[in-house]
């Protein structure tokens, strides 16, 4: 077969509706009746081979996976699918794929789409507001997915947002099924993380798809429910590292020729010292509901009208026990990584801290609901022979949040105050830790206390309302093949929200006698890191505590209800004396981003040569207006605090707003050679944009309340920020050997500009009178004959008052550094992509193999420690790694097997460390060993295995050297055994 005679308009008609929402199957009667007389091959050959079809007859760079079956997809997760495809690598949550990096570009720059049209995704963080643009793969079961399709390159009739990659979800359509589909499975999930969850936790779910009144209408309903238990147990530097430069002298820092450091830090050498050092042991339980109703209606050949919704919703329950110290920067004695002689990066291989304060046991406890739903209305209409056209309208929404008083996050510290010394063994790949206690004491439940609390809250809630109007024109007698032209408009709603509560009694509250013995628990280190060598070594201490969330939150309660009176000035709880969380958001941003386009596409096809061309020459035009509102506090006034500190005073908070526009040109050329009948050259060039993150294009503006003499600073959103925009050139070659086997090679570049970084001016925000300016500070100095801040202070003070306050009427307005978010950087990326899929003939056994390399022309710089006035951060790339796959199986007889194995290189993945120090964050190299396979007792019933994490692979990130963990975690292996059966 001719693969290379397309785009005719039955085939475009298909492509049409599927980027729309609904598949062709009504355009052409004649077609479909053949197709049904076709035998589908299912299972995993099946499923290669359809993607291999995919691959092979697109316009441009795009892979794909399908499903094995109705009701049965390769894996598990639909992000962990994905990463078997060439480019594609993913990050793991609870030891489960979430989102996806694709040739380098992380979750942000990736857009996906269900049936063609875009989801909106509600992420939540711990600590503030989220910017995040990314969707979590992690909602949608995969069991409901038929499809999914990665478009490398752009599309002019592609939704824009994806400079990586469009991913495109596709789910089943009762009219393109051949017969009636009825399939249910059940299965027992047993996660192997999991200390304190059920050993068995269940997953049920079911697909129909049903054609009535002579095929005109088709009804499909898939549904899922599952319930998953999962732990996770590690290691954190969660305050950060702190840097310094060989020889000179800082916190934390260690003398060239100090007699108690092997291989002290020379002069010219880098180094960091530890902020701390801490253990955390979680629990997640979650329960994931995913529904998905298609109805769908073709009265004639020529008509077909299509209505889905789809609902998605995780409940998550996590808690989690921490145990750490921190450190203030004493180092006495270890030793250090041999630097080279003339300044390299070194890193503490032991290192004792003599701070003398206390170890400190955290407990957390929290539940978040994440809740997705889309409806959508999909028209297709032949009104002539020639002429397709469709009408799409969607309305989908995504909202994450607290499920009650305990908000998005939380933390209740306990304390023991008997710490004289922490000594770290870095050797390991989780540090290995011995606490010295005064007077040789040790851990004892007598003397510990609670101390401080945070309660945070996040909240996001993303609306995406969407309409377009497809149409293709089929010429088919020329050169010219087919038209195809477009319009949409879509009206993105982002809210995201943050509160905090948070009570400073890091010291104690009350004493160790007003708490029981039993609110904190002894439990074994080595049994709790298991899959660490250094849980179990004579470096480790041998126990750690865990403290009880509810009982502390009690206790907390009945002793504020006795000393109340007592209480620090400070204390906030919103609920009296029972610790919660706030609903009053601090930071409250919404970004509203009207969309409106057009598009057309030339279609071109050179068929009676001896090498067919395709050439598809598109252009999209895109006009974005957005406009960020931010919920901001208000100010009125500035004090004079103390004697080189002034605090600006909070008048109450008030909502400001911006505005901000940007168009687009988005041309397109994809063009391939049939060089043989099985050999494929392919070649595009084209545009693609991503749009800011939510933090960057927020509204308001906010100031630092405490300034100096000489002012303060401030920071602003810009929504006027252009979107990042990439210059995308593909090159490859593809060789379809055999049935269900081929072989290709690529090449890839990205010039991308418009990376955003931080531009400062001047300002005078809400016009605040500076104290220390003006005719009375000139007064005040001149009297005194001399600027020194503490004897103007006082002098001003006794004339006027303490605390002195500024006067619009003889002070100047205090003037501030304003940061800001601009379009400032470029970059450029490329690599290459190679792939294998062969099929050992009849024998039942295949393989697959793919590698993706990615080299970028900003790299981080380890040796630069981002320090000095007017030093900016590190810009970086992050997310830049070469990735690798191999799969191998087997499939005959009713048997399915395969063994795959999926590895990831270090990347980049922060430029900031826990304490909001300028340090790298990288991810160490990561491969995992996942196994399935099934058992058709009969043809209506399988018996099935899945096995996640065989080898109980551990992840590890690390700082500007190796040995600077910045966390170590071990997730454990998962296993399912289910049962699927077809009716």
């Amino acid at each position: 077969m001719n693969r290379m005679t397309g785009f005719k308009k039955n085939s475009i008609a298909v492509a049409i509706a599927t980027l729309a929402g609904v598949s062709g199957a009504a355009y052409a009667q004649s077609e479909q009746d053949a197709a049904l007389e076709e035998v589908v091959v299912l299972g995993i050959r099946g499923s290669l081979e359809r993607s291999m079809d995919i691959k092979r007859d697109a316009q441009g760079v795009v892979d794909a996976i399908s499903a094995e079956d109705i009701g049965k997809f390769p894996d598990t997760n639909l992000a962990e699918s994905l990463q078997r495809i060439t480019g594609v690598s993913i990050d793991r949550q609870n030891g489960e794929g979430s989102r996806v990096t694709v040739r380098g570009f992380g979750p942000d720059y990736n857009v996906v789409t269900l049936n063609g049209r875009q989801m909106p995704a509600a992420n939540l963080e711990n600590s503030g507001a989220s910017a995040s643009r990314s969707f979590d793969f992690a909602n949608l079961a995969a069991e409901s997915v038929s499809g999914v399709e990665v478009f490398k390159t752009g599309r002019a009739n592609q939704p824009t947002g994806g400079i990586g990659s469009v991913i495109n979800v596709k789910t089943i359509r009762p009219l393109e099924q051949a017969d009636t589909v009825f399939s249910v499975s059940a299965k027992s999930l047993h996660d192997t993380s999991s200390e304190e969850g059920d050993s068995l936790t269940p997953e049920v779910s079911g697909i129909y798809s049903g054609k009535f009144a002579d095929d005109t209408i088709g009804v499909a309903f898939a549904g899922s429910f599952s319930e998953r238990h999962s732990g996770q147990a590690g290691s954190e530097t969660g305050s950060g590292w702190y840097t310094i430069p060989g020889g000179q002298g800082d916190w934390g820092s260690i003398a060239p020729d100090n007699p108690n450091f092997e291989n002290a830090p020379q002069a010219g050498d880098i180094y960091s010292v530890p902020r701390g050092i801490g253990f955390n042991f979680s629990e997640t339980q979650r329960e994931r509901t995913n529904a998905i109703l298609t109805l769908q209606w073709a009265p004639s050949d020529q008509f077909e009208a299509t209505l889905d919704y789809a609902y998605a919703e995780q409940d998550v329950e996590h808690q989690y026990h921490a145990m750490g110290a921190w450190f203030n920067g004493v180092p006495v004695s270890g030793s250090f990584t041999r630097g080279s002689g003339n300044g390299s990066v070194v890193s503490p291989i032991v290192y004792t801290d003599a701070t003398g304060a206390d170890v400190t046991f955290n407990a957390g406890d929290w539940g978040t609901v994440n809740k997705n739903d889309s409806i959508g209305l999909n028209l297709v209409w032949n009104p002539r022979e020639d002429l397709t056209l469709a009408f799409d309208y969607h309305n989908s929404s995504a909202e994450n949040g607290a499920k009650d008083d305990r908000g998005t996050n939380n933390n209740i510290a306990g304390v023991q105050f008997n710490r004289a010394a922490t000594t770290v063994n870095y050797g390991y790949d989780l540090p290995a830790v011995d606490f010295t206690f005064i007077d040789g004491q040790g851990f004892d439940p007598s003397q510990m206390l609670v101390s401080g609390n945070v309660f945070n809250n996040s909240f996001m809630e993303h609306d995406i309302e969407q309409a377009r109007f497809d149409g293709t024109f089929d010429i088919d007698e020329s050169l010219v093949k087919s038209i195809d032209f477009g319009i949409g408009r879509s009206e993105s709603t982002n809210r995201s929200a943050f509160a905090n509560v948070q009570n400073e009694t890091w010291g104690g509250l009350g004493t160790a006698a007003d708490y029981d013995d039993s609110l904190f628990v002894q439990k074994s280190m080595a049994d709790a890191l298991h899959d660490f060598d250094s849980a179990s070594s004579s470096d480790m201490t041998p126990y750690y505590y865990a403290a009880d969330f509810d009982g502390m939150r009690s206790a907390v309660a009945t002793w504020i209800e006795a000393n109340g009176d007592t209480l620090p000035v400070a204390w906030n709880s919103p609920c009296g004396p029972w610790l919660c969380a706030s609903n009053d958001f601090t930071t409250d941003r919404t970004a509203v981003e009207k969309q409106q386009y057009a598009y057309t596409q030339v279609n071109l096809a050179w068929d009676e040569v001896a090498m067919p061309v395709r050439v598809a020459m598109g252009l999209r035009y895109e006009d974005t207006d957005v406009d960020a509102m931010a919920k901001v506090p208000q100010y009125d006034s500035i004090i004079w605090a103390a004697d080189n500190e002034f605090i600006a005073q909070s008048s109450g908070v008030g909502f400001s707003s911006q505005q901000g526009s940007y168009a687009n040109w988005l041309p397109n050329i994809d063009a391939d050679i049939q060089v043989m009948d099985d050999l494929v050259v392919r070649g595009s060039v084209s545009k693609t944009i991503t749009r800011p993150g939510y933090g960057d294009i927020q509204g308001g503006q906010t100031i630092d309340s405490r300034l100096r003499l000489q002012g303060g600073t401030a920071a602003r959103g810009n929504p006027d920020l252009d979107p990042f925009e990439s210059l995308n050139y593909d090159l490859s070659t593809e060789w379809y050997y055999g049935e269900a086997s081929y072989v290709s090679a690529g090449y890839y570049r990205k010039s991308v500009k418009n990376f955003i970084g931080q531009e400062s001016f001047e300002e005078t925000p809400f016009n605040l009178a500076h104290p220390g300016t003006g005719e009375r500070y000139d007064e005040a100095v001149a009297t005194l004959g001399t600027d020194d801040s503490a004897a103007v202070r006082a002098y001003m003070e006794a004339k006027y008052g303490a605390p002195v306050v500024g006067d619009p009427d003889s002070d100047e307005a205090a003037v501030f550094s304003v940061l800001t978010p601009v379009n400032a950087r470029r970059a450029e990326i490329d690599g290459f992509e190679f792939a294998v899929q062969h099929m050992f003939g009849d024998s039942g056994f295949g393989g697959q193999f793919n590698v993706t390399t990615v080299n970028g022309d900003i790299a981080y710089d380890n040796f630069n420690t981002n320090k000095g006035d007017g030093v900016e951060n590190q810009f970086a790339l992050l997310g830049l790694s070469d990735s690798m796959n191999v799969v191998g199986f087997y499939d005959m007889n009713g048997i399915q097997a395969r063994i795959a194995y999926n590895w990831r290189d270090d990347f980049l993945v922060s430029t900031f460390d826990g304490a909001g120090e300028r340090n790298p964050v990288y991810v160490a190299a990561y491969g995992q060993w996942d196994a399935s396979a099934s058992y058709d007792v009969r043809d209506d019933l399988t018996v099935f295995f899945e096995g996640i994490n065989l080898t109980n692979e551990t992840k590890r990130l690390y700082g500007r050297h190796e040995n600077m963990m910045i966390g170590a975690f071990q997730t454990g292996a998962r296993y399912n055994l289910g049962v699927r059966y077809s009716f």
